[in-house]
């Protein structure tokens, strides 16, 4: 859980699906405002969009969402990214990332939110994570040796994606860079066969907070409260 927290209860039932075509749409805004809007030229808005056409969302759905991102629609919204940063209950860090047309209103809403932990101040939690580019992706050719393949992309680090992300005939990977490297890991990876799934910018603790099962739920029960409010994007956690 060091790195994004994801809500166990979201991953599969109907009732779910409406955040998760939530939580998709916003991906694709936040690429579409970080970077370029046109996909071809956009490895993260490139992955995000292929990620929200594999859970069968509307093209006009994601058409919309990229405009609005760009800030191409005429209805006069603008939206920014604001970092939130703290503890939750016991103690452990947690950086927050909402995607917002009223800052004002998500800041107040946030607050109220981390009642049961605690706000810090910016800086008061960030030098406990590295800020990295991480780039999820598969190969038909399971023989590569993917330690081999991040240092001819210029990665950082590797580590092999679980057997569940994958069919048995591939091999995957989850590659770390400096945030200034991603766009040439993307390429050097896309120009070498691989398919990019996720492509992003990603907080990963430096050390992990060990708690117990009791605090565990507690903790649980405040990272679903939070991410259930609509202008959350991301939440990264130190938590084992």
């Amino acid at each position: 859980m060091g790195a994004q927290w994801k809500h166990a209860g979201k991953a599969g039932a109907s009732a779910a699906k409406g955040a998760k075509t939530h939580k998709l749409t916003k991906e694709i805004m936040v690429a579409a405002k970080l970077g370029d809007p046109h996909p071809e030229n956009n490895p993260r808005l490139r992955a995000a969009v292929e990620a929200a056409r594999k859970q069968s969302v509307p093209k006009d759905t994601i058409e919309r969402a990229i405009k609005k991102g760009a800030g191409l629609l005429d209805d006069g919204v603008q939206y920014e990214m604001v970092t939130f940063e703290g503890f939750t209950p016991h103690r452990v860090p947690i950086i927050v990332e909402c995607l917002t047309e009223n800052r004002n209103r998500t800041s107040s809403e946030i607050r109220a939110l981390f009642r049961q932990g605690s706000m810090g101040a910016i800086g008061s939690v960030t030098w406990m994570f590295d800020h990295l580019g991480v780039i999820e992706a598969t190969h038909e050719n399971k023989a590569l040796d993917i330690e081999e393949v991040a240092i001819e992309a210029g990665a950082q680090n590797v580590e092999p994606l679980e057997k569940a992300e994958m069919t048995a005939s591939q091999v995957g990977a989850r590659f770390f860079c400096e945030p200034t490297d991603l766009d040439t890991v993307n390429k050097f990876l896309t120009k070498a066969g691989w398919v990019i799934t996720t492509s992003e910018m990603s907080y990963i603790a430096k050390n992990q907070t060990e708690i117990t099962a009791e605090q565990r739920k507690e903790i649980e029960e405040f990272l679903g409260e939070v991410d259930e409010f609509d202008d959350v994007h991301r939440i990264y956690v130190a938590l084992k």
